[in-house]
């Protein structure tokens, strides 16, 4: 339930007592983007870092990619608890200790790099995984009060503004270089000290501005157009089937699906090793961080106008639109032998086809489902995308060390293949 204080904060004017839910959506979706911004940049930092980071430890090119897989993979283990958190408690509990986790995760890499040990270090990844889990989670939180019509729009807002950080991120390796040597870290180490100011950056806008909170609101007062979800005690588990049952059931839902956990797989595989091929082909961190950044800034810079589309156009055409972006990224990507312009605009694509999977299967999936099982099957969306994302990462490394970038390429530009089908199977479907 909300508070007193949170009641009469978000009450209407002249109506006491009754919340104005377009003024709190708007308010919340503003929270939800400035957490965005700053978080972003100790996310950013790690990505174009981690697997350097790791390959410098290790000495080896094929694991290289465990940096990503852990993070994924710590991702796919925080998602579920964090929706639970957020069913329990709100998305401000929910959300914030996904933060609080990932700047502890921030601390222990640098640390562990410093004493040149890789299990710490790895340790510290899984745990940054939860600031992915946040991420992913804030778009959903953008939902929680709009309208049937606005949805995906506020859904891409939030998702546009971690565009800012996750952009700059990558470009502070340079920095990164010059407070990692008088700390006695390896040069990759360094951004991830301007992680862990980020990630409580980030838990401290939603700490304290996250007032009155959208999902608890939900339950209070009924948005239009959106069913509440209303108290649950059921055991977690058995809310959890129920979830997964209720996604089987619906071709919408399994579509939307579909298209985020395949679209998330393509986009991690790549873009993993990619700083890697880079750097064994003479780019400079330099380089390598401003790749990175025109991958995020495909990622999130486009997405108003991606979640405009999916809006007035439909969520299956957007999401089709993306697997056309995503085979022409792998193409270029793949062909670029090694030459750094073509990976670069490979990877800005790869980001524009993620945003158009990631915004229009976001939206089709929450759309799909009976509020009584949303917050489970949010969670749940979100596990699936990190598990294959982080199975994605693991196994990019061996092909890349067996078939070159080329053949890894080749490999996500095959997923495209099953979202397509399934996308279409459904319009065809929905149209007779």
């Amino acid at each position: 339930m909300t508070s007193a204080a949170e009641s009469r904060s978000s009450a209407a004017p002249g109506i006491p007592g009754r919340p104005d839910l377009a003024a709190v959506q708007r308010h919340t979706v503003r929270v939800l983007m400035t957490a965005q911004v700053v978080a972003g940049i100790g996310m950013g930092s790690m990505l174009s870092s981690g697997g350097l980071l790791v390959e410098h430890l290790t000495g080896s090119r094929s694991v290289a990619g465990l940096a990503t897989t852990l993070t994924t993979l710590g991702a796919a283990l925080m998602s579920v608890p964090l929706a639970a958190l957020s069913r329990a408690r709100g998305r401000r509990a929910g959300l914030g200790a996904g933060w609080l986790v990932a700047a502890a995760g921030a601390v222990v890499v640098p640390v562990g790099a410093g004493l040149g040990l890789l299990g710490p270090t790895l340790l510290g990844m899984l745990l940054i995984g939860a600031a992915s889990a946040a991420n992913l989670q804030s778009r959903y939180a953008a939902t929680d009060l709009a309208g049937p019509d606005a949805r995906a729009g506020a859904l891409s807002l939030v998702v546009w503004a971690t565009t800012a950080g996750s952009v700059l991120g990558p470009n502070l390796s340079g920095p990164g270089e010059a407070v990692a040597r008088p700390l006695g870290l390896p040069d990759a180490a360094g951004t991830f000290v301007f992680s862990v100011g980020a990630f409580l950056a980030g838990w401290a806008v939603i700490h304290k501005g996250l007032r009155p909170d959208p999902l608890l609101l939900t339950r209070a007062t009924p948005v239009p157009g959106t069913a509440a979800e209303g108290a649950e005690t059921r055991r977690f588990r058995t809310r959890m089937r129920e979830a997964t049952r209720h996604v089987l059931a619906s071709p919408a839902a399994l579509t939307g699906l579909g298209a985020l956990v395949v679209g998330h797989a393509v986009m991690v595989s790549v873009m993993t090793m990619t700083p890697v091929h880079l750097a064994h082909h003479g780019a400079s961190l330099s380089v390598v961080g401003f790749t990175i950044s025109l991958h995020i800034l495909g990622m999130y810079g486009l997405s108003p106008l991606v979640g405009r589309a999916a809006d007035r156009l439909g969520r299956i055409p957007v999401i089709l639109a993306g697997q056309v972006v995503f085979t022409a990224a792998t193409v270029l990507a793949g062909t670029s032998g090694g030459r750094q312009w073509p990976v670069t605009a490979g990877l800005f694509l790869l980001g524009v086809g993620w945003s158009c999977a990631t915004v229009a299967g976001s939206a089709l999936l929450s759309e799909s489902v009976a509020g009584e099982h949303r917050s489970e099957v949010q969670g749940l969306s979100d596990m699936l995308m990190n598990l294959v994302g982080a199975a994605g990462a693991a196994l990019s490394g061996v092909v890349l060390a067996g078939y070159g970038y080329g053949g890894l390429n080749i490999a996500a530009a095959a997923l495209v293949v099953p979202v397509s089908a399934l996308a279409l199977a459904f319009a065809l479907r929905r149209r007779r």
